[in-house]
C-alpha cells in the first residue's frame, strides 16, 4: 500500500537535492566569471553542501579571527584621523584665533581649506589602494553596518577624547617651552598618528584569498561568504580600473546615493563648532572641553545598538528617518531657546542623530554596489567625494556673529537633516523597485531554463532597504 508521507518525504529531499545543486552552479559559475581558481572552488561545493550547524561554527571562527585583526586598528586610525581633523575646533577655545590674528569668518576658512586637499586625492588614492571598501571585502552585507559603526565610533571616541586631550593640554602644557597650548595640541596629536600610520601599513590584512593568518579553508570560506551574499567574488584585478569608472558612472543609483551621502554629511556642520556652541552655554574653556565628552561617549553607544539593529533587521531606510527627526528635533530646540538645560539637551540630540544616521548611510552605500570589486570602489570613492564636499562651504554655517543662538546655521541644519530623511525614503523606493524588477526577471530565467547572464545581478541577490 501506497504511504503518501513517505512519499512527501521523499521529494522534499528530491526538491532539497536540486536547490543545493542549483545554488552550487549559480555559485560556481559566479567565481569562475571572476576569477577563483579551481582549487577554490572544490572548497565551494564542499561549503555549498554544509549543514547549517557547521556554517554557524565556521563563520564565528571565521569572523572572531577578521574582527580581532581588522576592527582595532581601523577603529584607532579614524579616531586618529579624525581627532587631527577635529582638533581645530579645540584649539579655537585656547589662543589660537589671537595668535594667528584671525578676524571675520578666517576661522571658518581655515576650516573649508582643510577639506580642499583631502578632497583633490579621493577618487585616486581609492582606487589605487582600495581600502575605503576594505570591511566590504571581508563581511557580507548583514554583518556590515555593526563593522561599519565600530570603525566609525573613532569619530565620535574621538571627538570624547578630543575634548578630554584639548581641556589637559591647554590647561596644563600652555606656554610649556615657550609653545602655546594650542600648538601642543597638533604637536601630539600629529605625531601619534603618523606612528599609527607607518604600524598599520604592515599590519593591516589584504583581501580574503591572499591573507596569512588565515588557513586555506578560511581563505576559500571567507571568499565563498561574499560569492554566497551577493553573487560575486572580490577579486581585485577581475575588470580594469577604467571599466570600473565606467560602470560606476552608468549606474544612476550611484547619483541619488552620492547625493544622500553629501546631504548627511552637511547634516553634520556642527561637528567643527561643537566646543563653540556648547561654550554658549556659559560654562568656562576647561569645563565646557569636558562637557563634550558625555556627549560623543552617548553617541558611541547609540551608534553600537542602532547599526546592530540595522544589520540584525536588513534594514536602513527607516534608521536612518528616525534618528535624522531626532537631529532635527535638536537643532530646532537649540535655536529655539536659551535655556541652558534645554539646549543642553538639545545638544546630545545633534550627533545622536546625524552621525548615527551617516553610519548607517555608509554601510547602505558600500552593500547597494555589488562586485566587481573596481566598480564598488569607484562608486564608494565618489559618493566619499562629493559627499565630503559638503564640509567645504558647511565650515560657514556657523558664524561667530551669529551666536549665541545660531539661528541661521540651526535653522539650515534642520532643513538639510529633514531632506536627508526625506531623501532616505526616496533610495527605500527606488530599491524596492529595482527588487522587484530583479525578482521578475529570475522568474522569467526559471520559466525558460536559464540560471543568470552576465548582464543580470547575481541570481538571489536584493537590495537591502
Amino acid at each position: 500500500m501506497d504511504n503518501p508521507k513517505a512519499e512527501e518525504s521523499i521529494e522534499a529531499i528530491k526538491e532539497s537535492r536540486e536547490e543545493i545543486e542549483h545554488k552550487q552552479q549559480v555559485i560556481e559559475d559566479a567565481a569562475k566569471k571572476h576569477g577563483v581558481c579551481d582549487e577554490q572552488i572544490a572548497w565551494f561545493r564542499k561549503f555549498t553542501e554544509a549543514d547549517a550547524d557547521w556554517h554557524r561554527a565556521m563563520n564565528k571562527r571565521l569572523l572572531r579571527k577578521v574582527d580581532i585583526h581588522l576592527l582595532p586598528l581601523l577603529v584607532l586610525m579614524y579616531l586618529l584621523n579624525f581627532l587631527d581633523r577635529s582638533n581645530l575646533a579645540q584649539a579655537r577655545l585656547g589662543t589660537l584665533e589671537k595668535d594667528l590674528g584671525m578676524t571675520g569668518t578666517d576661522f571658518n576658512l581655515a576650516t573649508s581649506i582643510l577639506f580642499v586637499g583631502y578632497l583633490l586625492m579621493q577618487l585616486p588614492s581609492n582606487l589605487l589602494l582600495t581600502r575605503i571598501f576594505l570591511m566590504s571585502s571581508w563581511y557580507t552585507r548583514g554583518e556590515l553596518a555593526y563593522r561599519i559603526a565600530w570603525f566609525y565610533s573613532g569619530s565620535s571616541l574621538s571627538n570624547a577624547f578630543g575634548g578630554l586631550i584639548g581641556a589637559g593640554v591647554l590647561s596644563n602644557l600652555s606656554g610649556a617651552h615657550g609653545i602655546t597650548g594650542w600648538r601642543w595640541l597638533f604637536i601630539i596629536e600629529g605625531t601619534i598618528t603618523i606612528g599609527v600610520a607607518i604600524i598599520a601599513a604592515f599590519i593591516l590584512p589584504n583581501y580574503p584569498k591572499n591573507t596569512k593568518w588565515l588557513t586555506p579553508e578560511e581563505q576559500a570560506y571567507a571568499q565563498w561568504r561574499l560569492v554566497d551574499d551577493t553573487g560575486e567574488a572580490d577579486v581585485a584585478d577581475s575588470i580594469s580600473v577604467k571599466e570600473g569608472v565606467k560602470m560606476a558612472f552608468k549606474d544612476p543609483r550611484l547619483y541619488l546615493f552620492t547625493l544622500l551621502q553629501h546631504v548627511s554629511i552637511l547634516s553634520q556642520a556642527f561637528q567643527y563648532f561643537f566646543p563653540t556652541i556648547v561654550k554658549t552655554l556659559g560654562f568656562g574653556t576647561i569645563e565646557t572641553l569636558l562637557l563634550t565628552a558625555p556627549v560623543w561617549i552617548l553617541t558611541f553607544l547609540v551608534s553600537l545598538v542602532a547599526t546592530y539593529t540595522s544589520g540584525r533587521l536588513g534594514d536602513r531606510s527607516i534608521h536612518i528617518i528616525c534618528l535624522m527627526l531626532v537631529s532635527v528635533a535638536g537643532n530646532i530646540i537649540a535655536v529655539s531657546t536659551l535655556n541652558t538645560a534645554a539646549r543642553f539637551f538639545a545638544i546630545f540630540l545633534l550627533p545622536v542623530g546625524a552621525v548615527t544616521a551617516y553610519e548607517i548611510i555608509l554601510a547602505w552605500v558600500a552593500n547597494s554596489f555589488p562586485r566587481p570589486l573596481v566598480k564598488r570602489s569607484a562608486c564608494i570613492s565618489v559618493a566619499n567625494l562629493v559627499g565630503n564636499t559638503a564640509n567645504i562651504y558647511g565650515s560657514y554655517m556657523y558664524p561667530a556673529s551669529d551666536g549665541p543662538r545660531y539661528l541661521p546655521g540651526g535653522a539650515a541644519t534642520a532643513s538639510v537633516a529633514l531632506l536627508v530623511a526625506i531623501l532616505a525614503f526616496v533610495v527605500r523606493l527606488v530599491l524596492q523597485r529595482e527588487n522587484r524588477r530583479i525578482a521578475q526577471h529570475e522568474e522569467s530565467e526559471r520559466e525558460a531554463g536559464v540560471v543568470g547572464t552576465p548582464e543580470t545581478v547575481a541570481v538571489g541577490f536584493r537590495y537591502i532597504l
